[in-house]
């Protein structure tokens, strides 16, 4: 059964969705993955730019692409604020997955964001939230939040005063 989209924005400018970023960054509770899907250039280093300074794990400037890097962590394991940003692009198998370092990312509850989601090898123990971005248009950017069922969230109150115009 697909998952159902929670909610979908359009954001009209790179600011947008760095904006939409931080907002939705405040209803995020560790552990969680966020799985991010989308063609090149849709968007999905600026969100998670917007999400990371959200957090407060680091500012906008210091979030960049792990494209070459293949995983940024951001922010200090003692604040309860460790963030991994992954980018799944050239991962290809499980043995690729595993070279990444990710190994203990499952012992302590943190924020794992993943571009290129599509290419996440495993299961995860934790609430996975996915958002697909797509080109709307010039600037914008159609950004749709799913979940699977049984993770719960976001509670329908949360949806309601959410970030963003809601389609």
């Amino acid at each position: 059964m697909p998952d159902q989209i929670i909610q979908q924005i359009i954001t009209h400018s790179a600011e947008e969705t760095i904006e939409w970023g931080r907002e939705f960054a405040k209803r995020l509770t560790a552990p969680v993955l966020i799985l991010l899907s989308g063609d090149l250039g849709s968007g999905k280093t600026t969100l998670t730019k917007g999400i990371v300074s959200g957090l407060g794990a680091a500012t906008e400037d210091e979030v960049t692409s792990p494209t070459f890097t293949l995983v940024h962590v951001y922010g200090a394991k003692s604040a309860g604020r460790k963030v991994y940003h992954a980018d799944l692009y050239r991962i290809e198998s499980f043995h690729d997955f595993e070279t990444l370092g990710l190994e203990d990312l499952f012992d302590t509850p943190s924020i794992a964001i993943f571009e290129w989601s599509e290419r996440f090898p495993l299961k995860s123990p934790w609430p996975q939230l996915q958002l697909r971005l797509e080109h709307a248009g010039g600037d914008a950017r159609r950004i749709s939040l799913s979940a699977p069922d049984k993770t719960g969230w976001p509670p329908k109150s949360d949806i309601v005063g959410a970030p963003g115009p809601v389609l």
